[in-house]
């Protein structure tokens, strides 16, 4: 499903944020432990230290398992803030004397990491900026009150702002992707249906079939239905009529077996029926009760009359044996070959023919 792959997609990006997030973490932190002045030694501090193993520890768990779900980015983002907020703390009280400037640029550092790898998180946008905010606007005790803010509420509104558009566009993404899949289911359960009987046509009895082989167990049985004497309805009846005949039969086997039957138009005026999880007599009644089905539509053929003045069907049954269902259509099919020879309106099933021995080479039916 498409709607799915959006999905994949949207956590891949998720992990490359966390991802990026964590490595801008961890090289701007040792960079802060570099000597401010000449002649200074490197400063581990622990908040520093902190956020470099944290990053670290937390980049082996994404590389090591890329598949693995880890929808910590905001949990990680405050945790990140308030080592921020430490390391600021710990830092100024080095740096105060010296370099005025040191507020401005700790609070640049750590917007740059939030506006490279957070761009479309703006909770985590949030909680990583809020406790360095809030330190370095306590640290700078209103000197330059103005500057901060700017600092600050500069990027945190363009965010938002990004944020609500992300929002707006993934939302339709979803309904487009949404409104395609179910226009595709659609289009494809048209494409399985027959448009004039309503019935499922070959490539629709075949998606049915390995759903029922894999998830029914028990006796299953194929049922090849044949009109008789349709060339001949149709021929002189006008094929408007044998439409209408074709689509009165479909809706009385259609009627006349379970609900959890599969039928089929298998071909011009040949419907085919799977009927599952019944033995060898129940399938035999089912014939029987959509012969008698069609019988009673009393559909005129008077090109029929060797059988009846009405529409007629003739059938042949066969087991499904070893999941063979092609070998099953076959002896269905050699079945009702024999039933047509046998004068038509006739129901047979293979297993009667093999037990009686009435199995001849097939012959051109007229």
């Amino acid at each position: 499903m498409k709607l799915q792959t959006y999905e994949k997609l949207l956590h891949s990006k998720y992990r490359l944020s966390l991802m990026l997030f964590l490595f801008l973490n961890m090289a701007t932190s040792l960079f802060f432990m570099l000597p401010i002045n000449k002649g200074e030694n490197l400063s581990f501090s622990l908040p520093a230290t902190l956020i470099v193993l944290i990053s670290l520890f937390l980049l082996s768990v994404c590389i090591l398992k890329p598949k693995k779900k880890l929808p910590i980015l905001s949990l990680t983002a405050l945790i990140m803030g308030g080592l921020w907020s430490w390391l600021i703390l710990h830092k100024n009280a080095l740096v105060f004397y010296f370099d005025g400037s040191f507020l401005l640029v700790s609070l640049m550092a750590v917007f740059f990491i939030s506006a490279v790898s957070l761009n479309e998180h703006l909770l985590a946008f949030c909680l990583h900026i809020t406790p360095p905010s809030l330190t370095v606007m306590m640290l700078d005790r209103g000197q330059h009150p103005l500057t901060l803010l700017f600092t600050i509420m500069l990027p945190l509104l363009g965010f938002t702002l990004q944020s609500l558009m992300q929002r707006r566009s993934d939302h339709f993404i979803r309904r487009l992707l949404f409104q395609l899949y179910e226009e595709k289911q659609t289009w494809s359960d048209l494409s399985m249906i027959d448009p004039l009987t309503g019935l499922y046509n070959r490539r629709g009895l075949k998606n049915r079939l390995e759903n029922i082989l894999e998830n029914h167990a028990g006796s299953h049985f194929v049922m090849l239905l044949d009109i008789d004497n349709f060339k001949a309805y149709n021929d002189n009846y006008g094929h408007a009529m044998g439409d209408q005949a074709l689509a009165r039969v479909s809706a009385a086997i259609r009627d006349a077996v379970r609900s959890r039957d599969v039928v089929t138009r298998y071909g011009g005026e040949e419907f085919l029926v799977l009927m599952t999880n019944v033995n060898a007599s129940i399938a035999m009644k089912l014939a029987e009760r959509i012969r008698q089905h069609v019988l009673d539509l009393e559909i005129p053929h008077r090109f029929n009359h060797r059988v009846s003045t009405h529409v007629t069907i003739s059938a042949g049954i066969a087991p499904i044996i070893e999941e063979d269902f092609e070998q099953a259509v076959a002896n269905a099919d050699r079945a009702l070959y024999v039933a047509k020879n046998r004068g038509r309106n006739t129901i047979l099933s293979w297993d009667a023919l093999c037990e009686a021995n009435l199995l001849s080479a097939p012959s051109e039916l007229i």
